[in-house]
């Protein structure tokens, strides 16, 4: 029986791991706590590891891994920026992944931010709790018409756009590898960076964290943008450089800014502060601004999601006791 240490744990990744079909087969231990260099000795016995986005895989986490006799590194997530692969490959531990668990999940979760955040949901559900029916603040845009676009289309990027031509908008794309027939069927238009910046209402992130996109959004790119534009972002809190955002906020420059991931997410997002004080100046002044909606990484948090993440990460575990390939496409 395979003996695997799941990190960073919530009920609902207990739930489902346990609840997925071969699940019997495994023997669990589950940590609240992340893994990092220093809890890396937790994992002695255990031949998996299953991490998430803000567990820390660097060389000498890996190295620590390795001496205690980790054999696969299992990521319940389709980012793996936190993981040093170069160092896992040098040590022979296999990283696998979960690529597509539900792009609808993200992407719907984007376009409920925009629709919360343009019609002021948020903002009228606290009202009208205290009795305030006052509609004074409450002016949103007809998506109808609008430019929408979308930086990065991968599964949930194209999703995105889809929906988004749902509202009758126009949609812009902007990706290295365009997807030229699937623009056409869906009428999408790509586009450079430069372009769709210049030319969108709503600008929507959907790329993944390499050295070529952080900081995406700087100060450099946030003037391209024209003035009142709205941007999503629930693909990974670097693409922003948040100094930057909040001085175009300020500004005025932005019309609005919806985020379900942070530059500086780790140690906040998932956890419980509610009793605490804020020690993260910036993102403390993110959530002064009224025109700022901003979730804690719940975009990928439906039934179907964790359903199918606890699956393949089950069935990627299984098979290394077999001997058998991995899930297709999941190996890093």
């Amino acid at each position: 029986m395979i003996t695997v240490a799941v990190y960073d744990t919530r009920p609902y990744d207990r739930q489902y791991l346990e609840r997925s079909p071969g699940s019997e087969q495994l023997q669990w231990r589950f940590h609240e706590f992340r893994l990092n260099l220093q809890t890396a000795i937790s994992a002695n016995g255990c031949q998996a590891v299953c991490v998430f986005v803000n567990d820390r895989l660097d060389r000498p986490c890996l190295e620590a891994l390795a001496q205690v006799g980790v054999k696969l590194l299992a990521l319940r997530c389709a980012g793996f920026n936190n993981v040093d692969l170069v160092a896992a490959k040098e040590f022979n531990i296999p990283v696998v992944r979960v690529p597509a668990y539900s792009p609808h999940a993200v992407a719907e979760h984007a376009v409920a931010l925009l629709l919360a955040l343009n019609r002021k949901l948020h903002r009228a559900y606290n009202r009208v709790r205290e009795l305030n029916f006052s509609l004074n603040g409450l002016v949103g845009f007809d998506l109808f018409g609008k430019t929408v676009g979308i930086v990065g289309t991968g599964r949930i990027g194209r999703i995105t756009a889809q929906i988004f031509r749902g509202f009758e908008t126009r949609v812009l794309a902007y990706d290295p590898f365009p997807a030229a027939d699937w623009a056409r069927q869906c009428n999408v238009e790509y586009t450079d960076l430069h372009t769709l910046l210049a030319q969108s209402d709503v600008v929507s992130l959907h790329v993944p964290l390499l050295p070529e996109t952080l900081h995406l959004l700087n100060a450099q790119t946030f003037p391209l943008l024209k003035r009142g534009t709205y941007v999503l972002n629930t693909s990974r809190g670097k693409l922003i450089d948040t100094t930057a955002l909040i001085d175009a906020l300020k500004s005025g420059h932005l019309g609005g800014v919806a985020l379900d991931v942070y530059e500086e997410e780790e140690g906040i997002f998932f956890e419980d502060l509610s009793g605490q004080v804020l020690q993260d100046d910036e993102l403390s002044r993110l959530l002064t601004f009224p025109n700022v909606l901003i979730t804690s990484h719940q975009a990928f948090l439906t039934h179907e999601a964790l359903a199918e993440i606890a699956r393949v990460t089950v069935e990627n575990i299984l098979r290394l006791e077999t001997g058998g390939a991995f899930v297709e496409g999941t190996t890093l």
